[in-house]
């Protein structure tokens, strides 16, 4: 499964953040919670509630409230941050919209499309990588065998753990040795 790189995504918000705080917002967002084009798209400001994000995710995916996340280490990837810098500015054109269109109201799934495209273009990203589900495969591969799939599973809203199981790049070798120590670590002292 084809994902960038923590250096090209990096490049992607330095950019984004470079020309548009909006963007920067929306990117990231969409990364940190493996959302589709017509999810970011869709979220309003009602989503937002008490530090979490309710995410009504597309395509038979689970619902879910996640918090939003800080980022002490790399201030790209802080989405509070981002979300308050947005919010300060955004323009207040009547609609629930978290993410809004120069002309007012929400942005259209096709726009999310091409904001994400232009961004990755000009941030030197290949163009086999300028599509927007790239952040939620992005965000699996980034966190796979850091966590456990099933909180993968559900920190990316698939209902079905066959689905993130595609991240997961398992060796006959990786197994025995995990299995060898996960074995130490449960036996050790037990005599």
């Amino acid at each position: 499964m084809e994902h960038l790189t923590e250096m090209e995504l990096l490049k992607i918000l330095k950019v984004a953040r470079e020309e548009s705080i909006r963007d920067w917002t929306l990117i990231l967002v969409a990364y940190k919670h493996g959302l589709r084009a017509s999810e970011t798209a869709s979220l309003t400001l009602d989503d937002l509630k008490d530090g979490c994000l309710d995410i009504r995710r597309r395509k038979g995916s689970l619902r879910t409230l996640q918090a939003l996340t800080p980022h002490k280490g790399e201030p790209l990837l802080d989405e509070c941050r981002a979300l308050k810098a947005w919010l300060k500015i955004r323009p207040d054109d009547g609609s629930k919209a978290l993410f809004t269109s120069q002309k007012g109201g929400a942005l259209s799934r096709e726009q999310v499309y091409r904001i994400f495209r232009g961004v990755a273009e000009r941030a030197g990203t290949p163009e086999s990588k300028r599509f927007v589900h790239i952040l939620k495969h992005s965000r699996a591969s980034h966190l796979v065998g850091t966590m456990d799939i099933a909180l993968l599973r559900q920190l990316i809203g698939h209902k079905n753990i066959a689905n993130t199981m595609i991240y997961a790049h398992a060796s006959d070798g990786a197994a025995v040795k995990a299995a060898q120590e996960a074995e130490m670590q449960g036996f050790r002292g037990v005599l």
